[in-house]
């Protein structure tokens, strides 16, 4: 038995070793082990997983073939290692150490790594090659990776298991979702419908006591499957898979994505955190937050397509005075999509008159966002007529359509689209004068692979992968013109794709469907992006009840609004109930004075999101924690709610607890594990600061 150690990461080679206790009795070919992760393979490569934490072990499921391949139509999940040995690795990430394994099955030969990162404890990162050492071509059709069972434990609140889902689906559906007997999601990154497509490269599976996510680290979209299931109420399965069509000729090499099996304790948070720390050590760069950036947004979007820009001048000193810090003209500005021009029954003088608009809203002290849904182009624009060679085309040589727009794709990955784009980035910032961009459509997660002749792609993938360097495009024209750029991108319903997320410097809740979208968007996001970048709570009208403000400054997002104003406004007839919905009544208009001033008076997107003290599947009520100046602060949500709530993350010593919505005390808890008895209905809110301190967010 050879055995090799590191400070913060461990790999056992253990070579005809004895049985080692788990729960599938796998006995023990060899073993790899981080700081919290054991995989052992038995010595025909069967796997199970042992999760470690302080002085307990774990056993995740039994035994599988993680990593497998289809080769003329039969999968191979026969295997026999033939080698293994320990070695040191290194590169971006930093030091690891390094398992080899030599697999065979008939004439194909599986190569297989494993690295332990120091810096990454709760992760093994696999690589895996399949040569053919044959004397003919054999075909791949299929590869499966990171391929694992997690077995149920004891349930919580009659739950076995909650789920954070990849994939984007025109229904757009919650990303984390209780599992229950039966379900399944394939939570394909490539597109599900005509709009529809990519997502984040991480699924994750966990029970009360432990969890385990897989994901694949490339720097670039893949076309791959991340499939969760739970098909009886004992397990569920999680991996990552992708059909492939693919002749492997004698001595040639077949790679598949790296990727990478984690495990955690409580929900989701701390894994994505640590998947955004790795590509950022591969060389990912994120951007830097915006002048304004977490200044409350009202959006034109209440006034519809059909709005005049008079509406928005006479609503500005409304917003100004609720105190709203930005103006968003939306959708129906423009002549067409595609045709990225004033719409002259609008803006008669063109460039001028939006000059105008932007300079009264500067005016005000205020900053100007402006729509744009870059990509799509209308059928009957002008654009399409002058450059039909513009447009993504399918192998059978027809448009892709934008089923939400009625509009078709332009191919990110040409030369020609892209520099338009970039012009247009240039006009709005320079010439019209606007500080942000809010870019919107489901559309802009993904795109179609693209086979138009007149691209001379090299791929037909080109146009899935060259995407995200689209978005880079008009980022770099943005801040050539103005450095302090809001850049959002709202890829409406869908899971957002990460590989874009370094090209802008606001996420949103795109299109919430229910409030609980937005706190659980809001959760993933701040871990995929980080704490100094914003996320926006979207227009408080799409929340439950359209009133719901708490859900959005509980996790520390921006919030905005669509309202309509004034009451009286002759654009919106009492018969039009979608639009007299929008309209701020005077007792809406109370409400939604007091929210601002209690945003702008904690201005919570400015604290830490500590996403790793409460589980947002287990742990009830639902509760959030942002840490700012010293102080704590607690959103606890649930329909009723009457009993104790836990005060995580707080020192020792006497705190006192303040309902810092009502404006009211709620006396004194003692750390570190404070404990307060509370009745709520959907929200409470509290601050939680040592008692006798004092500071700008001093309560009494």
């Amino acid at each position: 038995m050879g055995i090799v150690r590191s400070a913060a990461s461990t790999i056992m080679l253990l070579l005809c070793a004895g049985t080692l206790p788990s729960k599938a009795d796998v006995q023990a070919a060899a073993v790899a082990r981080s700081a919290n992760l054991e995989m052992r393979f038995d010595a025909s490569g069967r796997t199970v997983l042992i999760a470690h934490f302080g002085t307990k072990s774990i056993s995740i499921g039994r035994a599988e073939i993680p990593e497998s391949v289809v080769v003329d139509g039969h999968r191979l999940e026969s295997w026999r290692v033939e080698k293994s040995e320990s070695t040191s690795y290194s590169d971006q990430r930093g030091a690891a150490q390094r398992l080899v394994l030599i697999e065979r099955s008939g004439e194909i030969e599986k190569q297989e790594t494993v690295d332990a990162f120091e810096r990454y404890g709760r992760m093994l990162v696999i690589n895996v090659r399949y040569l053919n050492r044959s004397g003919h071509a054999v075909h791949i059709s299929s590869w499966r990776n990171a391929a694992y069972t997690i077995s149920a434990g004891d349930r919580k609140n009659g739950t076995a298991f909650w789920s954070l889902q990849s994939g984007s689906y025109e229904k757009r559906p919650d990303w984390v979702v209780p599992l229950k007997p039966g379900f399944a999601q394939e939570n394909y990154l490539g597109m599900n419908a005509d709009d529809y497509g990519g997502g984040t490269p991480v699924v994750d599976v966990w029970r009360p006591d432990v969890g385990l996510a897989v994901g694949h680290d490339e720097l670039t979209p893949q076309l791959v499957s991340e499939p969760v299931a739970m098909p009886s109420a004992d397990h569920a399965t999680l991996a990552i898979e992708a059909k492939e069509n693919v002749t492997l000729r004698p001595g040639a090499v077949f790679r598949t994505p790296e990727t990478f099996v984690a495990v955690h304790q409580g929900d989701y948070f701390d894994v994505l955190r640590d998947y955004r720390r790795m590509m950022i050590d591969r060389g990912v760069q994120f951007e830097t937050p915006a002048a304004g950036a977490f200044e409350p947004i009202w959006c034109a979007w209440g006034f519809g397509r059909n709005f005049q820009p008079e509406q928005i001048e006479n609503a500005i000193p409304e917003a100004k005075r609720l105190g709203f810090g930005w103006v968003t003209m939306d959708d129906g500005w423009q002549t067409a999509e595609g045709d990225w021009e004033p719409n002259p029954r609008k803006f008669p003088r063109g460039d001028a008159d939006v000059r105008a608009l932007v300079d009264r809203i500067h005016a005000a002290g205020m900053k100007a966002q402006l729509w744009w849904a870059p990509l799509s182009v209308s059928p009957k624009s002008e654009l399409i007529r002058a450059h039909p060679e513009w447009l993504l085309l399918d192998p059978s040589g027809s448009r892709r359509r934008i089923s939400w727009w009625n509009a078709f794709y332009l191919c990110p990955a040409d030369a020609d689209v892209v520099a338009y784009h970039r012009r247009l980035a240039e006009r709005i910032f320079k010439t019209w004068g606007f500080d942000g961009l809010k870019l919107d459509g489901q559309f802009l997660n993904a795109v179609p692979r693209c086979t138009n002749p007149a691209h001379h792609h090299a791929s037909e993938l080109d146009s899935v992968r060259e995407l995200p360097f689209f978005f880079r495009a008009i980022s770099d024209a943005a801040h050539a013109v103005k450095p302090g750029a809001l850049i959002e991108l709202c890829p409406c319903g869908t899971a957002y794709s990460f590989f874009a997320m370094p090209y802008y410097n606001m996420s949103v809740a795109s299109d919430p469907e229910s409030s609980w979208q937005v706190r659980s968007k809001g959760k993933t996001l701040k871990a995929l992006m980080g704490d100094k970048l914003p996320y926006f709570g979207d227009h408080v009208e799409l929340s439950d009840g359209g009133m719901d403000f708490a859900s959005t400054v509980g996790v520390g997002g921006v919030i905005g609004t669509e309202y309509r104003w004034p009451p009286n406004d002759k654009a919106a007839p009492p018969s039009d109930a979608d639009a007299a919905k929008l309209i701020l009544t005077p007792e809406k208009e109370t409400l939604w004075a007091k929210w601002v001033r209690i945003y702008r008076k904690e201005m919570l997107p400015e604290g830490e999101y500590l996403g790793n003290l409460y589980d947002i599947g287990f742990d009830k009520p639902e509760t959030h924690c942002i840490r700012k100046n010293g102080v704590m602060y607690y959103a606890f949500f649930a329909p009723e709610w009457k009993g104790t709530v836990e005060l995580r993350g707080l020192g020792t010593g006497r705190y006192a607890v303040f309902d810092y919505v009502d404006n009211k005390p709620l006396g004194f808890v003692n750390g570190p594990d404070g404990k307060l008895q509370v009745a709520f209905k959907g929200s409470l809110l509290i601050a939680v600061q040592a008692d006798g301190t004092r500071g700008p967010n001093d309560r009494k």
